[in-house]
């Protein structure tokens, strides 16, 4: 019998404390993707203080994260996108726009984008959430 939920871990996102980086639902494959930040494989922060190589860091980890479930950005379903400054809606739209550029074929996932007071992290202007679907 093989197995439903499959947890995925790809050692370029690092080790999580208590969660899995991807949750792999198969009955028509349903990816569920963490939240990512702008961490580098080694755990330490991309861009302190600079939202635009932040932004291009989380997006870096959604892609290492949908290739370790077979999957790419044409997959994307749903993203929840949570910014701690509305302000940088540009610099994030100019980095979605740079990740979903060479999608073939096209992909405009259902996006949820909200302002928050901060993150769980200090030094984190962005983090984004996904779903994925094959």
């Amino acid at each position: 019998m093989s197995e439903i939920i499959n947890r995925i871990n790809p050692p370029e996102l690092g080790s999580p404390p208590g969660y899995s980086q991807i949750v792999e639902v198969t009955a028509g494959r349903i990816i569920f993707i963490a939240g990512q930040t702008a961490l580098d494989r080694g755990g330490n922060v991309v861009g302190r203080n600079d939202f635009a190589a932040q932004a291009e860091q989380v997006f870096q980890n959604l892609s290492i994260a949908l290739k370790a479930s077979g999957c790419s950005p044409a997959n994307l379903v749903k993203l929840t996108v949570f910014l701690t400054d509305m302000d940088n809606l540009a610099r994030y739209r100019e980095a979605r726009n740079r990740f979903f550029a060479s999608v073939t074929p096209p992909a405009a996932p259902a996006v949820t984008l909200v302002e928050v007071s901060k993150l769980y992290g200090p030094d984190f202007l962005i983090e984004i959430e996904a779903i994925a679907a094959a």
